[in-house]
């Protein structure tokens, strides 16, 4: 509640959420939960797809240096491997994934929009957008990836 508090303002992961969930999906969920002592204080939902693990929320009851990236990222790697998943998809955002191995990928949405015009505005903002968007992965995986490569 407090990140949708802090960053969205609409609570979307209700209990309703959560019981559709179970029904629907149960054997596609990698739930990883972390205690300090015999409380649960963090936790990870994932979703398991066919050869990729997708990363998708993360929470915590207080701040603890460094747990989010074992929980998220560290722990998610793990589980990958372990059922020779192909990759794990960490999500949007965040350029502290890419010291950690997770290079930048395009995502994607498709919408459809009722009004001819606003279609056509819309799909020209997402034109610039891409072209801005291509160069910007292109200028953050040569300058933070942790991956060398070898000149030829």
């Amino acid at each position: 509640m407090s990140t949708s508090d802090r960053k969205w303002g609409s609570a979307y992961l209700t209990r309703e959420f959560f019981d559709l969930l179970h029904q629907r999906m149960a054997d596609k969920v990698a739930l990883v939960m972390t205690k300090k002592g015999s409380r649960y204080v963090a936790g990870a939902l994932n979703l398991v797809g066919s050869d990729t693990l997708f990363g998708r929320n993360w929470a915590a009851s207080a701040i603890f240096p460094f747990l989010h990236f074992e929980v998220c990222y560290y722990r998610a790697i793990d589980f990958a491997i372990a059922r020779g998943l192909k990759r794990v998809e960490a999500g949007a955002q965040g350029q502290h994934k890419i010291q950690r191995g997770y290079l930048p990928s395009p995502t994607y949405s498709a919408h459809w929009i009722r009004d001819p015009g606003f279609q056509r505005a819309v799909a020209d903002f997402c034109a610039r957008e891409r072209r801005a968007i291509e160069s910007e992965m292109e200028e953050l995986e040569e300058g933070l990836s942790p991956f060398k490569c070898e000149a030829e």
